[in-house]
């Protein structure tokens, strides 16, 4: 279609310019015989004449009107490909407010890395340490418990005794967080401040899980009221009166955490609509475009190099992130915070990259390019071979072969448009997917083009 107009522009330029000459060749010959004749109407013919040449001069003049709409074009796929990237963000933040299993599962896995747990103990151990009175300790103790301590302090009761009971507290503590248990808390925690997200965005209403100032931090004190049973069962029966301790653990931390919980929000209301935008822009710029499929390749190649910064901008974000922490947070932890929360987001980068590259690599293929035209031909003649090689065998197709045949197009359409719907009912599609219902597409557009009758 794109060449077609292309080439009735072309045509109507040669048919203003061909009209031009036979003018110009009109005034002349006018221009002679008046002279010759002496006639002084013929200056009439010749000034109607130079004007319908100055009218056929300004209408070549004129810019075609599809560079108005090649603009209109450029400026819509141009500003798709720009809110791409803020889609992928809007629909990962939107997927961990509304989806509850989804947001579990982003943050379960942090109670099982060694790094957080090891942070988690030395909060709790800190916390404990802080409420024991170690010189009433040994006098508080039973002397029936007190060779059970001293064996548990490894004999040290005398010398280095803070030392040796804050080993003994951060043991237990370290067993603690390593414990099913733990697990558990932390799986629960979460999933009961889910309900309402902005518990853990904005600091209001309480809950295990708060952003307060420029801290993201989780309530550990049931983690260490375990601690101070496993102390009294392991016979530091002064632990039992130690108060109820509610103390902070920090998930994350930073100076723009304000900002960031702000422009959190704004993308949690945009939620799902604006990957919806994006690919409206994109695909209204497409039909504005006067070539088309070349607009389809570029918009989608486009889209995947923006989408694609993105992620680039994660990982660069992190090294920045973690070089600027604060005192008192332990690197590895934030890492596997930072990690964990990123985990979806950095999927769905991918996904889009290969969804865009896959439509693009498809719409280039379909166009009429001397490579495309190549590859389509080695496509035809590999799978006739393997046809010519079934016909030697003895293999014929039967009635299935003219059927497939004749309404090859739109058996081709029908199994795109299952793959679509596919892509669309997956629940959450990972760039393997997408991969993966391309190439199943390719196979079975193999298996058409090899049904089909020569």
């Amino acid at each position: 279609m794109t060449r077609t107009a292309y080439s009735c522009s072309r045509a109507r330029a040669t048919a203003v310019r061909l009209e031009e000459d036979r003018i110009e060749r009109e005034v002349r010959v006018t221009e002679d015989s008046a002279h010759a004749d002496g006639e002084k109407n013929g200056s009439d013919d010749v000034r109607e004449l130079r004007a319908r040449v100055a009218a056929l001069e300004s209408e070549r003049a004129r810019p075609p009107r599809h560079h108005v709409r090649s603009l209109l074009a450029i400026l819509l796929i141009l500003l798709g490909c720009l809110l791409a990237p803020l889609a992928v963000v809007a629909s990962w933040a939107a997927d961990q407010v509304g989806d509850t299993d989804r947001y579990v599962s982003t943050v379960a896995p942090l109670a099982s890395d060694t790094d957080v747990q090891n942070a988690v103990a030395n909060r709790a151990t800190d916390a404990l340490m802080s409420h024991l009175d170690l010189p009433a300790l040994l006098a508080d103790v039973a002397p029936a418990d007190r060779p059970r301590l001293q064996q548990a302090l490894g004999g040290r009761l005398g010398d280095a005794l803070e030392g040796a009971v804050r080993s003994f507290v951060h043991d237990k503590a370290r067993q603690v967080a390593a414990s099913d248990a733990f697990r558990t808390f932390w799986i629960d925690a979460n999933r009961r401040i889910h309900s309402s997200l902005d518990k853990a965005l904005t600091g209001s209403g309480g809950g295990a899980v708060q952003l307060t100032g420029d801290s993201v931090t989780l309530d550990i004190g049931p983690l260490v009221d375990q601690v101070k049973q496993r102390l009294v069962d392991a016979g530091l029966t002064p632990a039992e009166h130690i108060p109820a301790v509610h103390t902070d653990f920090t998930l994350a931390r930073s100076d723009q955490a304000g900002k960031v919980k702000t422009y959190v929000r704004l993308l949690q209301l945009a939620g799902d609509w604006l990957p919806v935008l994006a690919v409206l822009l994109v695909a209204a710029g497409v039909l504005l475009a006067v070539r088309r499929r070349r607009a389809l390749v570029t918009g989608c190649l486009a889209v995947a190099v923006t989408t694609g910064l993105l992620g680039i901008g994660l990982r660069v974000f992190r090294v920045f992130y973690l070089d600027r922490l604060p005192a008192g947070v332990s690197p590895g932890a934030a890492a596997a915070v930072y990690d964990a929360l990123t985990h979806f987001l950095l999927t769905g980068v991918r996904m889009v990259v290969a969804l865009a590259v896959v439509v693009a690599l498809a719409a280039w293929l379909s166009g009429p390019g001397r490579y495309a035209g190549l590859v389509r031909g080695l496509w035809t003649s590999g799978i006739g071979a393997v046809r010519g090689t079934a016909d030697h065998a003895g293999l014929r197709t039967g009635p299935v072969g003219p059927f497939v045949r004749r309404y090859r197009t739109w058996i081709t359409w029908v199994l795109v448009a299952v793959a679509v719907l596919v892509y669309l009912l997956w629940s959450y599609p990972t760039g393997w997917v997408v991969v993966g219902i391309a190439l199943c597409l390719l196979f079975v557009l193999a298996v058409v083009e090899f049904l089909v009758t020569p």
